[in-house]
């Protein structure tokens, strides 16, 4: 497997983790207790080379990029920044406590904010990418989703300045025009992450993916991916995660979204059950569309609407 492979494994892999990690807090069975040390211990193993690497504004030094393309360098240290951070945010907005794993996560959370800072600074040797070539605004997005999932550890805790570069970064994404596809999300998350920390995103931008999903409805909780079907994991990778946490925001910031979050919400419902099906009692599931190097990250949907509590009837927790 070639190193862009191999990173969007590492990166993808993250996604799930977190979610349930935040969704078993409070678990005192000592099955469960070894089952969450080990969650943890896959996360911080896959966090640590490149948070510790862009902490030290080291991570472009330090991180291979090999492709069939000759672009990548362009992309890749926010593709791995920003996908990683919107895996670990559930997990890190649990914040430090005194047990041993609230130590854990005061590092990450510590070491992220760090992080956050070196990326979105023009003056520094990690600073990145976000409005050169169409890639850019995928991981831009990805970026906004982290400070969403995690408002008050990442976003609050970040100083003046990093603030005012991070709306800086991701505004500058806007010069890219998405596709008529998934793309439409990242967009939207851009706006809505400038909507809920500056007040300022462009709901027309948020309101045309909203209503191109609508649109692209198949039936039984999938979405087209665009105006075709496809039967992959994109409805889980980005369409119906990214769908509900715009909304949220939407609703957040007063506008009258709740019937339609209540109707993408049923469906996102429907559509995890499906993905829980897909599972094989030996943890097996089948290898159809694009993308299978994510791997975890095929069931974010699952995991996140165990995070809302919103499972259902026929799945337990």
């Amino acid at each position: 497997m070639n190193q862009k492979k191999l990173g969007r494994v590492c990166l993808f892999v993250i996604t799930i983790l977190p979610f349930f990690l935040q969704a078993q807090t409070g678990k005192t069975t000592s099955s469960g207790i070894i089952q969450r040390e080990y969650l943890v211990q896959t996360l911080t193993r896959i966090a640590d080379p490149v948070l510790t690497a862009l902490s030290k504004n080291e991570l472009k030094k330090k991180m291979p990029v090999e492709a069939k393309t000759n672009d990548r360098q362009n992309y890749t240290y926010l593709e791995a920044f920003g996908r990683l951070l919107a895996g670990m945010a559930p997990w890190l907005e649990l914040g430090p406590d005194n047990t041993p794993e609230g130590k854990i996560r005061s590092k990450y959370i510590d070491l992220s904010l760090i992080c956050i800072r070196n990326a979105t600074d023009p003056a520094a040797a990690d600073y990145m990418n976000f409005n050169q070539g169409g890639q850019a605004l995928v991981d831009a997005a990805f970026l906004s989703q982290a400070l969403l999932r995690a408002p008050h550890q990442l976003w609050g805790r970040l100083d003046t300045i990093t603030k005012k570069n991070v709306l800086k970064a991701i505004q500058s994404s806007r010069v890219i025009t998405p596709g008529p596809s998934n793309w439409l999300f990242f967009s939207a998350m851009v706006e809505a992450a400038l909507l809920q920390f500056e007040g300022n995103g462009d709901k027309l931008r948020i309101d045309y993916a909203v209503r191109q999903h609508l649109q692209w409805y198949k039936g039984d909780g999938v979405y087209g991916d665009g105006a075709s079907f496809h039967w992959d994991y994109y409805n889980s990778f980005v369409i119906q995660p990214m769908f509900l946490e715009v909304l949220q925001t939407l609703i957040n910031s007063g506008q009258p979204e709740a019937s339609v979050y209540d109707l993408e919400l049923t469906r996102a419902k429907r559509y995890a059950a499906i993905q829980e099906r897909m599972i094989s009692p030996e943890a097996t599931y089948p290898p159809i569309g694009r993308s299978l190097a994510y791997r975890f990250g095929a069931f974010q949907l699952l995991s996140k609407i165990a995070l809302l509590h919103a499972l259902p009837k026929e799945v337990t927790p």
